[in-house]
C-alpha cells in the first residue's frame, strides 16, 4: 500500500504535472511578446486567419498527388444481393421483400437481386413464388426449373435514385429588326 494514502489533506499533483498557461503578447519581457510567438509577417500571423481543411501550406495538395481511377456513377442504383443458396435455406411460399427482410436475407431497405450460383455446388430450391426487383438468368432459370414463379418488381422513385436537373429557363424571343 502507498505510503501517502488515506492521507487527504496532503494531496498535491504529480511533479510537472501543472503549468502555467502561455500568456501571449504581454510585452518582451515575457518571452511572448512582439509577434506573440506568430512568427514574421504573412497570414498565419493576421488575426481572423484560419487555414482550409487539407492545405498543406502551398505543397502541392494531396488529394491532386493522388493519381485518380475509375469513375463513380452519380445516379447508380444500390441492391441487396441474394444468393440462390441463401434462398435455398429460405424454403418455399411467398417471397417478397418484406418475408426476405423478416427472415434476415436483407438488412435495410432498397431493392433486391437474386444472383445465380457461382460454381457446380447444387442446392435444391423449393417452389416458391418469388417477387424481387431484379433476378439473373441462371437464377431465373432454377427458379422456373422447380416449378416457381417470379414477378418482378418496379424499382421506387427514391430507389432509383434519380436525380432531376434544374428547369430550363426559357429562351429569349429574338427581336425583329
Amino acid at each position: 500500500m502507498h505510503k501517502d494514502s488515506g492521507d487527504l489533506g496532503n494531496l498535491r499533483p504529480a511533479e510537472g504535472s501543472v503549468k502555467n498557461r502561455k500568456r501571449i503578447g504581454r510585452g518582451r519581457g515575457s518571452g511572448h511578446g512582439d509577434t506573440a510567438t506568430k512568427g514574421n509577417k504573412g497570414a498565419q500571423s493576421r488575426s481572423g486567419y484560419t487555414y482550409r481543411p487539407r492545405f498543406e501550406g502551398g505543397q502541392m495538395p494531396m488529394q491532386r498527388r493522388l493519381p485518380k481511377r475509375g469513375f463513380n456513377v452519380p445516379n447508380r442504383t444500390d441492391y441487396h444481393e441474394i444468393s440462390l443458396n441463401a434462398l435455398a435455406r429460405f424454403g418455399g411460399g411467398v417471397a417478397t421483400p418484406e418475408t426476405l427482410r423478416d427472415a434476415g436475407l436483407v438488412a435495410g431497405r432498397g431493392p433486391i437481386v437474386i444472383l445465380g450460383r457461382k460454381g457446380p455446388t447444387e442446392v435444391t430450391l423449393s417452389k416458391m413464388e418469388l417477387s424481387v426487383h431484379r433476378i439473373t438468368t441462371t437464377a431465373r432459370a432454377a427458379v422456373e426449373a422447380v416449378g416457381g414463379s417470379i414477378t418482378i418488381l418496379p424499382l421506387e422513385p427514391f430507389d432509383r435514385r434519380v436525380k432531376k436537373g434544374p428547369e430550363p429557363k426559357p429562351k429569349k424571343k429574338a427581336k425583329a429588326a
